[in-house]
């Protein structure tokens, strides 16, 4: 084995996970998203500066995920194929020179040319961490994608909260100084490429062979089954994504919050769904895919039908049940496809982190438009009955059974 510091970590079993690789993953995860939640919550200071209207606000979000939608499954193919343990190090290098010139920007020009370079960090960031996850996993994929994930939302949550303490009161130029987060996560990032390099060479030379628990379904009921897992992803991240882009405009219009406050409550919707993420990865291995993921999503439904009507204090009690049932499901459907898909983990991924953002980017500049047309209350009681699409779960075969009769198999 390499004697390199990460090719220290301990390989996986199929009894423990590797868990500083997972942490070291989920650190870098929260420091990304971080950088990325400041695009949104400096929305009210961009919108003023620049004198943008909704729909261009909309299309911000549109080309920083729009990119990383593009790209992440080319990436993830790519992977499968010619594993790159250095390119995570070398994809953060991307956001930093997004923030960069975002911090300097001066015209909205620049500012869409400056998301889409975030964008591209993400796409390569998250098809090869979500492949390293399920190799530390030890077995423990819906944890081990849970432990990935929550960093992501936890980061998410933490950008509003550094956008309203630093940016807003110091202005636009101040976003230079997250550009260290990024010289961070390449730094701990070089180490997890080591560790990963180390892994793959012993992986290869072991020559494990992938059974996958839907190997008898046919190819076209595997791609039914993709499509309805996209769909189901589609209702919880363009809902959510709205709620991350128009949230602040909509406690502002509704209720008269000051910017300060209603950052504030984005900050508490945002870890609600971190929260949700690690308990879903929990229950995920626990209860199986198929009822965590009828948990997550249709069980969200009565609380976003409600959530238009509710006043202040109900409101901000919702999001946070709503935050937190629908981010539950992302581990349950992720770890899902990808044993639809074995051998398959980076173009998975891709498809499914590609995907949210893409539909979370493009149902923020459709809802912006709505916006303009109407009012931003309208979008929260239209997006009301994405969830609805969560019924089509029962269409997905059950993939537990031949699971546990191999994990049967293996202990007995």
């Amino acid at each position: 084995m390499n004697k390199a510091g990460a090719a220290e970590i301990p390989l996986p079993t199929a009894t423990g996970a590797v868990f500083p690789v997972l942490i070291a993953l989920g650190f870098c995860h929260l420091l990304n998203d971080l950088m990325q939640s400041l695009i949104p919550a400096l929305y009210p200071m961009l919108k003023a500066q620049f004198h943008l209207n909704f729909t261009q606000v909309g299309l911000i979000t549109l080309s920083f995920q729009l990119t990383a939608s593009l790209l992440q499954p080319t990436v993830g193919f790519y992977t499968d194929r010619r594993p790159q343990p250095y390119s995570l190090a070398i994809g953060m290098a991307a956001t930093l020179i997004g923030l960069l010139l975002m911090s300097l920007a001066h015209s909205y020009e620049m500012l869409l040319f400056s998301a889409g370079l975030v964008g591209i960090g993400s796409a390569v960031f998250h098809p090869e961490a979500s492949r390293v996850a399920r190799m530390a996993s030890g077995g423990r994929f819906g944890f081990a994608q849970s432990m990935f994930q929550v960093g992501g939302n936890l980061g998410g949550a933490i950008g509003p909260l550094m956008a309203a303490l630093i940016v807003l009161p110091r202005g636009q130029g101040s976003i230079a100084w997250f550009s260290l987060s990024a010289l961070l996560a390449m730094t701990v990032l070089t180490r997890v490429g080591a560790w990963y390099a180390a892994h793959q060479a012993r992986h290869s030379t072991a020559g494990t062979r992938v059974v996958s628990a839907a190997s008898g379904m046919s190819r076209r009921r595997v791609l039914l089954c993709i499509f309805l897992l996209m769909l189901l992803t589609f209702s919880k991240n363009v809902y959510t994504s709205g709620l991350n882009t128009f949230f602040t405009f909509y406690l502002i219009e509704r209720f008269q919050l000051s910017v300060h406050d209603a950052q504030m409550r984005l900050f508490l919707f945002m870890s609600a769904i971190a929260v949700g993420t690690l308990i879903g990865g929990q229950l995920t291995d626990r209860i199986g895919r198929l009822p965590m993921i009828w948990i997550s999503i249709v069980g969200a439904l009565p609380f976003t039908l409600a959530l238009p009507y509710a006043n202040l204090f109900w409101c901000g009690v919702l999001t946070v049940i709503i935050g937190m049932l629908m981010a539950s499901a992302f581990p349950a459907i992720l770890v899902y496809a990808q044993e639809l898909l074995p051998g398959r983990v980076g173009l998975v991924s891709g498809m499914f982190f590609g995907f949210a953002f893409g539909l979370g980017g493009l149902g923020a500049a459709v809802m912006g438009r709505i916006a303009d047309a109407t009012s931003v209350s309208f979008v929260f009681q239209l997006c009301s009955y994405l969830p609805l699409i969560g019924l089509l779960t029962w269409f997905l075969p059950n993939l537990e059974p031949p699971r546990a009769a191999r994990l049967l198999r293996r202990h007995s």
